[in-house]
């Protein structure tokens, strides 16, 4: 018997893992998500794979445009990543008003510059996996660019740092 996708939700859920925020550019807005089904895969070459809903807007962009940035989130950016897993969310610049941002060289797209670390990286393959699609994407660039923060983490369905308390909001 399957299990129930709420249990299997509430068992993940009980996993800490460190969120990062997806931007992509399309050529005429920019879009965004907050992921946290991010993972390593391999350093050389240099891959790294991202679960994203294969009915959202984001997933859709980033095949037709084939590059992405990831920002790797510090505990600071509990509001960012709160406004991008937001359904119904504007552009990815107006949701950054206030949030000092740049882009990165190879695909253009946002990445955050207070973020832990920002990766430059373009599509290797896309696979269909049930109500997600898997990115696996190569690295393009990889700097780290405030090593010292402290992470943001997501726990339990909440946005906390890396004590397991709610992630400071400015």
């Amino acid at each position: 018997m399957p299990v129930d996708p709420a249990q299997l939700a509430a068992a993940m859920g009980q996993f800490a893992a460190g969120v990062c925020l997806l931007t992509v550019r399309d050529g005429i807005d920019d879009v965004g998500t907050t992921v946290s089904s991010v993972m390593s895969v391999s350093a050389d070459p240099p891959l790294v794979a991202v679960g994203l809903s294969a009915a959202g807007y984001p997933a859709e962009v980033l095949e037709e445009v084939g590059s992405c940035a990831l920002t790797v989130l510090a505990a600071q950016h509990a509001i960012v990543a709160s406004r991008f897993s937001s359904a119904g969310r504007p552009s990815a610049r107006h949701l950054l008003e206030a949030v000092p941002w740049s882009r990165a060289a190879g695909s253009g797209a946002i990445t955050l510059d207070d973020g832990l670390a920002a990766l430059d990286c373009r599509v290797a393959r896309l696979v269909e996996a049930g109500d997600h699609v898997l990115a696996l994407l190569a690295v393009e660039d990889a700097p780290v660019l405030t090593p010292d923060a402290p992470p943001l983490l997501r726990l339990r369905g909440r946005y906390v740092d890396e004590s397991g308390r709610p992630a400071a909001r400015p």
